[in-house]
């Protein structure tokens, strides 16, 4: 039973998870592209760190040099006095000098901080003149030097950083999209966004209108879908497949479900004698249902009894008295040319004496454009006053049996429908547009000759069915 339905919804399926793969596959490239990014950066990153690691150990095997030693090189170097005063003189002060050099050294290696105290022994041996002139030109060196050291080491890793920042930046303003695809499968989910949905709805909506599912419905369950799906984020575990089938199960549920209400539980609450009356047009199989609604009833424990308000087909009084004779049921006739009113009225009141459960009356089949035939269905409501009336037709009909539904519900205010021949029909058009075009449910599905053949309709299980996996 709607088994071309059942396919065109499973190729959705298909056609939206095929979607989502590729989606999926980009997502993973682009990631792992990034990462790869990553790695090269890194890479050149320490590739110039060592380099400046050995400018810097060059720069300070260069500031260790040691400028005292290279002043004693340069005092040897000069030529010696031709006198023996000043030969003596000088002996004194370069004694006088090895002394205070000598302590400076100690000094040195004793103090951390060595700086400090050159500055203080230079301070003893140096004459003011010279004092002022080292003064004037040590800390301009020393500040250079600061500088230099605070420029190789601190701005090339701040440069790099900063650099990394803007490109990351940069590339999460002119791709948002992107960024959130990468994002979400970092974090194991995937965003579904409305052009991965673009095609498959087309496809889907063809299929639906294929199937003879009204225009308007079909609008309608590919709203819910987009509305269950765009924008949504949901784990990898949960199959895309999985995704698609409950936004379908949704949809059609959504539309399908409209006005049910448990008919059991309402025979069995309404006051008794039960009026149902069935129309629809000729030949959509009214009094069979009426038959097999009788059957129904008598397993539900409930009693019935039949009345033939079709009196103007020929041939119509035989068929019903046949189905009640078969199934042991009561049957309130006229001749043919009765007025319809009175039959079921008169059937109404054998119910109230007999202490039956319900009347089922039978009706001409007409269309909907009969105007005559329209105004009598209007009569027998308001002589009878029925609990229920309820619309017949073929669910092989299509959009056909959507339309009459409608007209019929306009003329007669009907309370649920019944479709004939569903297990022959494989769109399912009618099972899915009925209900939500008139607001009024699908009660029962015929679904073969026998009196037997005639389920209660269960949206739920329908809509189950429809997108259970093919085996």
């Amino acid at each position: 039973m709607f088994d071309g339905l059942k396919k065109k919804l499973n190729s959705f399926r298909e056609d939206v998870e095929e979607t989502a793969e590729e989606k999926a596959e980009e997502a993973e490239e682009a990631e792992r592209a990034k990462k790869a990014d990553a790695v090269d950066a890194a890479e050149t990153g320490e590739a110039v760190d060592e380099t400046d690691s050995a400018d810097t150990a060059s720069d300070t095997d260069a500031v260790d040099a040691d400028p005292v030693a290279e002043q004693e090189a340069d005092s040897t170097a000069e030529p010696e006095p031709d006198t023996a005063d000043v030969e003596d003189g000088v002996s004194a002060e370069s004694d006088a000098a090895a002394s205070t050099e000598t302590l400076v050294d100690e000094e040195r290696d004793v103090e951390s901080a060595a700086e400090p105290a050159e500055a203080v022994a230079s301070a003893q041996d140096t004459s003011p003149e010279e004092l002022d002139d080292s003064e004037a030109s040590e800390p301009s060196e020393t500040s250079a030097d600061a500088d230099d050291e605070e420029e190789n080491e601190i701005p090339e890793f701040a440069r790099r950083h900063s650099s990394s920042d803007d490109g990351e930046t940069d590339e999460k303003q002119s791709s948002t999209s992107r960024w959130q695809q990468m994002k979400s499968m970092a974090t194991g989910r995937i965003i579904i966004e409305e052009e991965d949905l673009e095609g498959p709805l087309w496809t889907l909506e063809m299929a639906l209108l294929e199937s003879d599912v009204e225009m308007n419905v079909a609008e309608r369950m590919l709203d819910t879908i987009r509305d269950s799906m765009i924008g949504e984020s949901r784990k990898q575990v949960d199959t895309t497949a999985e995704l698609v089938q409950e936004a379908l199960y949704d949809a059609l549920l959504d539309v399908i479900s409209v006005g049910q209400f448990d008919f059991d539980e309402r025979l069995r609450q309404a006051d008794k004698p039960v009026v149902i009356i069935f129309t629809g047009v000729n030949g959509v199989g009214k009094t069979t249902s009426i038959a097999k609604m009788t059957e129904y009833l008598e397993k539900q424990g409930l009693s019935s009894v039949m009345a033939n308000g079709d009196t103007y087909r020929a041939g119509a009084n035989e068929q019903i008295r046949k189905h009640a004779e078969n199934l042991d049921r009561k049957l309130i006739a006229h001749e043919q040319g009765g007025d319809p009113a009175a039959v079921i009225y008169d059937a109404v009141e054998y119910a109230e004496a007999h202490d039956i459960d319900v009347v089922l009356g039978d009706t001409a089949g007409r269309l909907h454009t009969s105007n005559d035939l329209m105004a009598q269905l209007e009569k027998i409501n308001r002589v009878v006053e029925p609990d229920m009336t309820l619309f017949v037709d073929e669910a092989v009909a299509g959009q056909d049996a959507v339309q009459r539904a409608k007209k019929f519900d306009e003329a007669a205010e009907i309370d649920g429908a019944i479709l004939t021949k569903a297990d022959a029909d494989s769109q399912g058009g009618a099972a899915i547009s009925i209900a939500y075009v008139t607001g009024k449910p699908i009660l029962f599905l015929g679904t073969g000759q026998g009196y037997d053949d005639m389920e209660r309709f269960d949206p739920e299980e329908l809509v189950s069915s429809l997108l259970a996996d093919e085996e």
